[in-house]
């Protein structure tokens, strides 16, 4: 009996980490393996990844991964991943390009597994049947799926908006969309970062003639930041550069390595001498220069952050300096988007974001382009992807407004295991026990839950490192303990606290009759150092002991 599996690993309940799992046949099919960013409390954590163990424990079982797009949260878990499963991985020419860059330093990797694809042109993998679409998103040659399975079509948007005049020239193929609506689909999975938003997303090209009427304006140099993958945006902000007779300079090493590919590929075209190096830019006259950086989500180790707080090696923030920030904050970021902008204020430039000018607009379909979509597949089953809870609701009412049965639509969480059997019945059978995946360094695995409250707890909390001799024959106290505390109390000032602190070592030493488990006579000390802190002033700090024998 065959039964069909959607199981989602990231992408759902938080915008970022989107990767998906369909399964038929004991055959597997993945789409997309992105990151998402940390927020302010996971301290140290360079990005996040899906828990993938469930497909590890199959690997022989996947057939391939299939990529919608080169967004970080589509394509930046792959370095991670990939050397483990060692699947093939497939896309369009662009996300294939991107990919390549990312998997450079990943020596285990091999470039055979990378896959170009062409969309409209079907392949085989396994049971799946896969044929790409174009469509429109904030990254030149974007693609929806089309997998034909022996159980029905399955229909994955990947992240879309439906723009009649995009930047790159490639509108979404509705010929494909409508044709695979008629001939009948099984499953819809569409993106729903704005299903809460009325109405339509305006057009790229809008962002375009904003950006030039803003470049045109100002007075000395123009520094714009943005996405490293967004190379639409790139162009469009090379092509003012063209129109007012300035030239660009490229900052921050993705973006650097994305145009480079982009220009190579021809989804960048710019004249010749448009772009500077770093020598050229610095002997050019500043108002006569465009600066495109990465940072515009206040990313601390940014360029445009370390600009900011004048840390940037290079770029020095000069006043009359007009900055640009192109995008809008992912949600989590904000708080670190108000600071960059702040900081930037503060050195006395003028600063420019979404809430002031038209310098961005969204690459994601509002509600009447969900509606429509919708409309032009006619699924049988439906599950809103990608957003937060809250848009995977409200995307689940648009379906319903538009004549879908509330039954025949799955609000998902990520580890839920869609089952569809052979006689098209659907429910959600059981749910992964995922964790989250934290990255800290070169490699996963390496922060736990557990390490990550410590952390957090550390920031919020402070230390109290107690170092006491023990005498080697009688396992009593020799001298005074040591006490440090860093991010509590000052030491100084602690002084009542301080005594007390020895009073309560020495009880417990002198209380113990077996004084040789050195590791029970410190657990001891730091539980009831921390239970009598708390009782004084209402704070547990982590108390780290450390004992000597002499």
């Amino acid at each position: 009996m065959e039964n069909l599996k959607i199981i989602p690993f990231g992408g759902l309940g938080k915008i970022g980490k989107n990767m998906l799992a369909i399964e038929i046949n004991k055959s597997i099919l993945i789409i997309d393996c992105g990151v998402m960013f940390p927020d302010e409390n996971m301290h140290g954590v360079d990005v996040v990844i899906p828990d993938y163990e469930y497909l590890q424990k199959r690997k022989d079982s996947i057939k391939g991964i299939v990529i919608t797009h080169g967004h970080e949260d589509h394509i930046g878990a792959l370095p991670y991943v990939l050397p483990d499963l060692q699947v093939p991985v497939y896309g369009t020419a662009l996300s294939m390009g991107l990919v390549s860059v990312k998997l450079k330093n990943t020596k285990s990797v091999k470039k055979s597994l990378i896959n170009t694809v062409i969309p409209g042109d079907p392949f085989d993998l396994g049971p799946f049947n896969i044929t790409l679409f174009d469509v429109n998103h904030s990254i030149p040659d974007a693609a929806g799926i089309i997998i034909k399975t022996p159980l029905g079509t399955i229909v994955h948007t990947g992240d879309f908006k439906l723009d009649h005049t995009p930047v790159h020239g490639k509108p979404t193929d509705f010929h494909s969309i409508s044709e695979v609506g008629e001939s009948g689909v099984l499953l819809l999975l569409s993106d729903s970062t704005y299903a809460d938003t009325p109405g339509y997303t305006p057009s790229e090209e809008i962002v375009g003639k904003s950006l030039d009427r803003v470049i045109s304006d100002a007075p000395a140099r123009v520094i714009v930041a943005s996405f490293a993958s967004l190379i639409s945006r790139i162009q469009q902000v090379g092509n003012a550069a063209v129109n007012h007779g300035r030239k660009m300079g490229i900052v921050g090493r993705s973006m650097v390595d994305n145009v480079k590919l982009a220009t190579e590929m021809g989804f960048l075209n710019l004249p010749p001498g448009t772009i500077l190096s770093d020598d050229e830019l610095r002997s050019y006259p500043p108002e006569l220069t465009i600066i495109m950086t990465t940072g515009a989500q206040g990313e601390p180790t940014s360029a445009l952050a370390k600009m900011s707080t004048n840390q940037h090696r290079n770029v020095t923030i000069e006043p009359d300096d007009t900055v640009i920030l192109s995008s809008n904050p992912i949600p989590g970021n904000e708080t670190a988007v108000a600071r960059t902008i702040d900081n930037l204020f503060k050195l006395g430039a003028n600063v420019l974001y979404s809430r002031v000018e038209e310098v961005h607009v969204r690459g994601h379909a509002s509600q009447e382009e969900l509606k429509l979509l919708l409309r032009l597949v006619k699924p049988k089953f439906f599950v809103p992807i990608h957003g937060d809870h809250r848009h995977l609701v409200h995307h689940s009412r648009l379906a319903q407004s538009v004549g879908m049965s509330k039954k025949d639509i799955f609000v998902m969480e990520n580890g839920d295991v869609l089952n569809i059997n052979s006689t098209l019945d659907a429910e959600i059978l059981q749910k992964l026990p995922l964790r989250e995946n934290y990255i800290d360094g070169k490699e996963a695995g390496n922060v736990t839950t557990k390490i990550l409250k410590e952390r957090t707890n550390l920031s919020k909390q402070g230390v109290i490192s107690i170092a006491i001799a023990l005498d080697i024959e009688t396992g009593d106290l020799v001298g005074a303990p040591e006490i440090t505390s860093k991010g509590f109390i000052d030491t100084e000032e602690s002084v009542s606290l301080i005594k007390t602190t020895y009073d309560i070592i020495e009880d417990i030493l002198d209380s113990m009759d077996d004084k040789s488990d050195i590791n029970r006579i410190e657990t001891k000390i730091s539980e009831q150092v921390s239970n009598f802190l708390y009782k004084q002033i209402r704070r547990r700090p982590v108390v780290i002991t450390t004992s000597v024998e002499v």
